[in-house]
């Protein structure tokens, strides 16, 4: 038979009922901010991993330093079109850098690995940062020509800050599959926030100000955010002097299909801006642009809530299929509306496929990466999509130009469904590969 009431034990705790049956004492927690009992929800996954000492503060010194990556290119050629009239010069003065951050990117990650990201990428950051000022003067006071493409090569010395923000949270979460895929998911949607604020940044300085802001903008932050980035000596990976077993280069195959990864950027923006031209709209294309790249944002912080199932391995050939009818998605746009708002949805669509993506490939690459050699890695995935991105810049003007900007879009659909066939045609090199080699021990 219950009892009456007794009064709480001793102590400031008035949101607990103690009520005493026969055999037990029942404790009910009346506490205000649940009601009923107090349960404390776990964290978000983004939450949890911004908890960890030290992240948050490398991370805001690495976006710093990133956006201006977004910036360069749009100011060099704001910059030097402007001072010397001559839209030829300054393509060719930015491509030039494109080719020299292609081959120097590798060797100052090899650097990073070998030497530590502190002791490496702050003075390499130095000499690009001079680079640009270098730049910047030579357009200011009437330099030769041939000064310009000198200059823009020296930037090419900026390390990989995606790369190496990558290796940091691969270093902390190395026994945390889950929290690594959601920090390379936040990784791959902060490059497509810099790769989309950056451009809009540039344009504003060079038009607002003077033509010269925009790189002398970009100068700062990337010095500033590398300092800030560096300082953070608790969260850097080792440096690993020696290296042990195969390098990066081993993985052909993934390079290759990054290779057409890039061309689906590379094209889709070159054909994109020929589209918007044609409907009379091209001061647009920078906005229709950044909703693609919008969407991939958007699509890679939902990514990195999930939690993966099955290896990268296997996720990656759902992302490419997925990636590769999304991209078709613009071409049916263009051709069937024929409407510039009806791209701009379908770009943000299309752009959604490319986050997962990328955070898939990401995550493939770390696993198959050689310990102590991941900023390498890393550097040779941005090589191969600069490459990609140079390809698909090439044809997808070419086809604008000689067939038209609507059917042009076929060159993005097409580098797309390029990476899927690259990609699963090395899976089954390498499940007929895999075969042999099992036949042939059973055989002797």
């Amino acid at each position: 038979m219950p009892h009456p009431t007794e009064p709480a034990p001793p102590g400031p705790r008035p949101h607990l009922l103690h009520t005493v049956t026969a055999d037990t004492l029942v404790t009910v927690d009346l506490s205000p901010r649940t009601g009923t009992r107090n349960r404390s929800r776990p964290p978000g996954p983004y939450r949890r991993l911004f908890a960890l000492p030290g992240t948050r503060a490398f991370t805001a010194g690495n976006l710093l330093a990133r956006l201006p990556m977004g910036m360069f290119s749009v100011s060099a050629v704001v910059m030097i079109a402007g001072a010397r009239g001559s839209y030829a010069l300054a393509g060719a003065v930015t491509a030039t850098g494109l080719a020299a951050t292609g081959v120097a990117g590798p060797w100052v990650a090899r650097l990073v690995d070998r030497y530590g990201q502190a002791r490496v990428a702050l003075p390499a950051t130095v000499t690009a940062v001079l680079g640009s000022l270098a730049l910047l003067l030579c357009v200011r006071f009437g330099a030769p020509d041939w000064t310009l493409f000198a200059a823009y090569a020296a930037t090419a010395t900026t390390p990989n800050l995606g790369g190496m923000s990558r290796a940091r949270w691969a270093h902390l979460l190395r026994s945390d599959p889950d929290a690594l895929h959601t920090a390379n998911s936040f990784e791959q949607a902060a490059d497509e926030l810099c790769f989309m604020l950056g451009p809009v940044l540039a344009a504003f300085l060079t038009g607002t100000f003077f033509p010269e802001a925009g790189t002398l903008a970009g100068a700062v932050l990337l010095l500033s955010g590398m300092l800030l980035f560096t300082a953070q000596r608790a969260t850097e990976p080792p440096p690993r002097p020696v290296h042990a077993g195969k390098g990066p280069l081993f993985i052909p195959s993934l390079l290759a299909c990054f290779v057409a990864t890039g061309a689906v950027f590379g094209s889709m923006e070159v054909v994109t801006i020929a589209y918007a031209d044609a409907q009379g709209h091209r001061s647009a294309a920078g906005a229709v642009l950044a909703l693609q790249a919008a969407g991939s944002c958007a699509a890679g912080l939902v990514y990195g809530a999930l939690r993966p199932t099955g290896p990268a391995g296997r996720r990656l050939p759902v992302c490419l299929s997925s990636m590769a009818a999304l991209m078709f998605l613009p071409l049916l746009a263009a051709r069937t509306a024929g409407s510039l708002w009806a791209l701009a949805a379908a770009l943000l669509v299309a752009g959604m496929a490319t986050a997962p993506t990328m955070v898939t490939a990401m995550t493939l690459v770390q696993d198959r990466t050689p310990e102590g050699r991941l900023n390498e890695g890393m550097s040779l995935v941005v090589t191969a999509l600069l490459t990609g991105v140079a390809a698909g810049s090439a044809a997808g003007g070419w086809a604008a130009e000689h067939v038209s900007p609507t059917a042009a879009f076929a060159a993005p659909a097409s580098a797309a469904v390029t990476a899927l066939l690259v990609h699963t045609a090395s899976r089954m090199a390498g499940a007929v590969s895999r075969t042999a080699s099992l036949n042939s021990r059973r055989t002797h």
